[in-house]
């Protein structure tokens, strides 16, 4: 096997404080957070840990607890840098009723392609950055030369807005693989929301006309939650993908947090698999998005042989996912 990490993500990891605030009082619960790693667990679900890689940020705070949970997916997908003089970046998520807030508590820790640069996530194949346009274009200035990765980039939802659309159209021919959501695609695009296949399918059009991917060989998915996931690229059709839970199945529905994340990890995970068969891709992302909504916080993990997500199996999920097209098709 190739030293050279499959994906590699610059998301950030984060421990997320949640607090609920009700009749009852005001507790306050801990999980695994961040962009980067749902990213790579949707990832893992499909391959080893050693095809994956993240820089993980430790402050002298680090829960044990964490720690071990992160471990149980796999030792070599984490990249720890310590630092017994600061905190572990921390976000707290708030809830009231229905509103819910996001705010960091510590200050963040960004990572770069610079970071990569003499460890083992140095110059991997494929390249996940969740951030603002801007920001996509200062990474981008520091991928190296003699390294052209896959670029996988998942726009920041507080920068989806139509102010940011000349700064992504400026770093739209660097990305492989545009993925907003459905809102954020509308709203970068000053579409009234709430998004339908046809406003989506037509955000899609409206960015490859723009230019996406060097001399437009790129692809924008769009992630539209419980209507599935819109692919097109330059001169083909596009095509729908369903979510494997709908709407319907509320009782597997638990918590969307990190769902879109997890979908793009399972996303690079099925381009390796299948040599870059975009909807054979996008199947294998939607089984990934699969397991992370059925729970607050990561799927559990069971190393038994099979693995087994939450209890199932990833296979299972996409053979299924599969018929429901062919039937359909």
């Amino acid at each position: 096997m190739s030293s050279t990490k499959a994906f590699v993500t610059l998301g950030m990891f984060i421990i997320d404080d949640f607090s609920f605030k009700d009749a009852d009082g005001n507790p306050t619960e801990r999980t695994i957070g961040g962009g980067g790693t749902y990213a790579s667990i949707g990832a893992r679900i499909w391959l080893p840990p050693t095809e994956i890689g993240m820089i993980v940020d430790r402050g002298y705070d680090f829960p044990t607890d964490i720690q071990q949970n992160l471990l149980n997916y796999g030792d070599e997908m984490w990249l720890f840098r310590d630092n017994p003089l600061r905190t572990t970046t921390r976000a707290l998520n708030s809830y009231c009723g229905e509103l819910r807030g996001f705010e960091y508590t510590t200050p963040r820790i960004r990572i770069t392609p610079k970071d990569l640069e003499g460890t083992p996530l140095a110059k991997a194949k494929i390249l996940h950055f969740i951030c603002s346009p801007n920001r996509a274009s200062a990474i981008m200035a520091e991928v190296e030369e003699g390294w052209n990765p896959i670029t996988v980039y998942e726009p920041i939802p507080d920068r989806c807005i139509p102010e940011e659309l000349p700064a992504l159209q400026k770093v739209l021919p660097l990305i492989y693989i545009l993925s907003p959501n459905a809102e954020e695609a509308l709203s970068l695009l000053s579409v009234p929301l709430p998004p339908t296949k046809e406003t989506i399918e037509k955000a899609a059009d409206e960015f490859l006309v723009f230019g996406v991917g060097p001399q437009n060989s790129g692809w924008v998915v769009i992630r539209s939650g419980g209507m599935g996931a819109y692919i097109k690229s330059q001169g083909t059709q596009g095509k729908w993908v369903d979510a494997f839970w709908t709407s319907e199945a509320t009782e597997k529905i638990v918590d969307v947090t990190g769902a879109g994340n997890s979908f793009l990890g399972g996303f690079v995970a099925g381009m390796v698999l299948c040599d870059g068969d975009i909807y054979a891709a996008t199947l294998h992302a939607t089984v990934s998005a699969s397991f992370v909504i059925e729970q607050e916080g990561l799927p559990a993990f069971d190393k038994g042989s099979p693995a087994a997500w939450n209890g199932d199996s990833p296979l299972r999920r996409l053979e299924e996912l599969k018929k429901r097209h062919e039937i359909r098709n």
